[in-house]
């Protein structure tokens, strides 16, 4: 009997048994991460559930919106079954029990969105801008528990020109930043969908009438849907700093009651930043760059960098080469290539939000945001809202 047993124990044997056991244990320690997308206001959602169905560990349980047409491009796209849509928010949280939730609410409902999914314990992942108000997006940080995530999700902090500024400013390529100019925009909110999908004039004009994008109450208006962008990345590549004082302008076109452009200064103890957005550039950067073109310029005591969207270079200035010469852009690997794949990371790994994302830097953002929008109101200087 024991010669018997030690025949069922060869060393091969055990070796194969632990394999095995690892597998399964690897198996159970890597669930799927369950996902779910709730609010389909911002068409940015689209973009949002691609990315989610593309990771190899989320399993998206369900999305949600009390309207199903604005549903319809997702359900299509994904082949998202039946029992998977739902019309009600709480329904779909509690029956499909996500660990995260995707949401791409109306501006102005961007606090009211959070509060009511913090409830339930879940991590956030909320679309751009943070808020419509620095009150709101505090009302949103004092909703969540000191165990759950929120992130906020700023599409062009995954471009990768602007992470090679990043790591350029950080390697100390352009000394101590001083100045950051950005201008950016698009044809309009209404021009296209998600994952860049042209609409025609017709459709613009139709779809003005009843989008929250031109409705004050809801956070509509190029500043508000564009500005957060520069003065987030903004703060990012100065390193987290603050301005003291803010003045803006903008422009309402006559029968809108949004502004379709804003021009914002502002000062820092070092220099002035100017943070530009329009709605109604002459191309959409993602197709053919205007003129301006989309992204920035970061000036520092040592150099500049001019760094803009979806372009495959970014170009150096430097007191040794002011000609200026070109460097290619990092090639960005996961887990850094969008918010899902980075919220993934942190969570599993115990990391903080950093960067654009971050709650911290986006709601200094907020604060330029806030004083821009009221500086343009009552047309004059003011300091930084706090």
């Amino acid at each position: 009997m024991c010669g018997s047993a030690s025949l069922l124990f060869t060393p091969s044997i055990v070796q194969h048994t632990y394999k095995i056991i690892g597998i399964i244990l690897e198996a159970l320690m890597s669930k799927p991460w369950r996902i779910a997308g709730i609010d389909f206001e911002h068409f940015h959602m689209g973009d949002n559930l691609r990315m989610a169905f593309e990771h190899p560990k989320v399993d998206v349980v369900g999305i949600c919106d009390v309207s199903a047409e604005k549903m319809a491009w997702s359900i299509e796209n994904f082949n998202i079954p039946v029992e998977k849509v739902f019309s009600d928010f709480r329904e779909c949280v509690e029956s499909t029990q996500p660990d995260i939730v995707l949401l791409c609410p109306a501006t102005g409902r961007h606090a009211e969105a959070v509060e009511e999914i913090a409830h339930f314990g879940c991590h956030i992942i909320m679309e751009k801008p943070f808020a419509s108000t620095l009150a709101e997006a505090d009302r949103m940080l004092a909703a969540l528990s000191a165990e759950q995530c929120l992130a906020i999700n700023w599409p062009l902090a995954w471009h990768p020109s602007h992470i090679t500024a990043k790591r350029l400013i950080d390697g100390g390529q352009i000394g101590d930043v001083l100045e950051v100019h950005y201008y950016d925009g698009n044809r309009g909110p209404l021009w296209h969908v998600a994952d860049k999908e042209k609409t025609t004039a017709e459709e613009v004009a139709a779809g003005k009438p009843d989008s929250w994008f031109y409705k004050p109450a809801l956070g509509g208006g190029s500043l508000l849907d564009y500005l957060g962008y520069g003065t987030t990345l903004g703060t990012w590549f100065h390193d987290g700093k603050s301005p003291t004082d803010v003045t803006a302008m903008t422009y309402v076109p006559t029968g809108l009651e949004v502004d379709e452009h804003s021009v914002t200064i502002a000062k820092y103890d070092h220099g002035l930043s100017k943070f530009e957005t329009r709605w109604g550039t002459f191309s959409d950067s993602w197709s053919n760059q205007p003129q301006p073109k989309c992204g920035f310029v970061i000036v520092g005591t040592e150099g500049t960098i001019s760094n803009y969207d979806y372009e495959s270079k970014v170009r150096v200035q430097s007191h040794e080469q002011p000609e200026g010469f070109e460097i290619n852009v990092d090639v960005i690997e996961a887990p850094f290539q969008n918010p899902i794949q980075y919220v993934i990371h942190c969570l599993e790994n115990g990391l903080p939000i950093e960067g654009p994302l971050s709650p911290e830097i986006s709601r200094i953002g907020q604060q330029i945001v806030d004083t821009a929008f009221q500086s343009a109101k009552e047309g004059r200087n003011l300091p930084l809202i706090t």
